[in-house]
């Protein structure tokens, strides 16, 4: 049937992807906090960030309903696939992370999927 060199590359494709599958449980489960930093205007871009506060204000772009929000003066986009549904208030207390990017040479927070702004209670 297999070979020798056949059962042992199977049984380290199968080890290897358990230990993927099992990183992959691991780090959804610690989430992305240990990994980001809080965010300044020091930040440089592609870095993962964490910011809190109040919606300050919040803008649904007439081109694809993607969402600027302001928090802290800082601009947050929101893309539409990410947004979905949610309405944005003002006032609203969130928490989210993102990555730092520069848009038009000012820096703002991307975010990446709807799990990664959450509202404040």
């Amino acid at each position: 049937m297999f070979g020798h060199q056949e059962r042992v590359a199977i049984l380290l494709l199968i080890a290897v992807t358990l230990a993927v599958v099992a990183a992959h449980i691991v780090l959804v489960q610690i989430g992305k906090e240990p990994f980001a930093s809080v965010y300044t205007d020091q930040s440089a871009d592609g870095t993962l960030v964490s910011l809190s506060g109040s919606i300050d204000q919040a803008t649904v772009l007439r081109n694809g309903g993607h969402v600027l929000l302001t928090i802290k003066n800082v601009t947050v986009f929101v893309p539409a696939t990410v947004a979905g549904d949610r309405s944005f208030v003002k006032g609203t207390t969130v928490s989210l992370y993102g990555t730092v990017q520069t848009y038009q040479g000012k820096k703002e927070i991307l975010i990446g999927s709807a799990d990664d702004i959450r509202e404040i209670q």
